[in-house]
């Protein structure tokens, strides 16, 4: 079995940069690249029958929007011969993540840095500071 790269990606020219890196390194050592793309979402909610409803038709459609992101990139690498992989998913994206890539058996995760705009991303830190927290396996944070 062959090792596997975790790249979250979100559509952003960070995440891009990061699965330029990963895809490089998948190339070079025959890995298999796995693109994640985490919608956030709370599944705790007091809401009516309708509100529900309306609230599944709605996640139906973020799936649908967030594979147009994914799906192109990972026809690109996968032309480029590289095995790729890809899913979409929803929760905490530093869990998410760091939860495949445990369940994969991954070798390490890439993930793009983004200027933190946000007061409380400095103090707390975001997806990045989370993965290298929480994560089992190498985080590579690409500038």
């Amino acid at each position: 079995m062959s090792d596997i790269y975790i790249v979250g990606f979100d559509g952003t020219e960070a995440s891009g940069r990061a699965a330029d890196l990963a895809a490089s390194h998948a190339r070079t050592s025959g890995a298999t690249l796995h693109l994640v793309l985490v919608l956030e979402w709370s599944p705790y909610s007091f809401l009516s029958q309708e509100e529900l409803a309306e609230r599944h038709k709605r996640r139906e459609e973020e799936l649908v929007r967030a594979a147009r992101v994914v799906e192109p990139v990972a026809a690109k690498y996968s032309a480029m011969g590289i095995t790729t992989t890809h899913e979409v998913r929803y929760g905490h994206a530093g869990e998410i993540i760091s939860d495949i890539a445990k369940a994969s058996g991954a070798r390490q995760i890439f993930v793009g840095r983004q200027g933190s705009r946000k007061l409380t991303d400095r103090l707390l830190g975001g997806l990045t500071m989370a993965l290298v927290q929480i994560a089992t396996v190498p985080v590579t944070v690409v500038p």
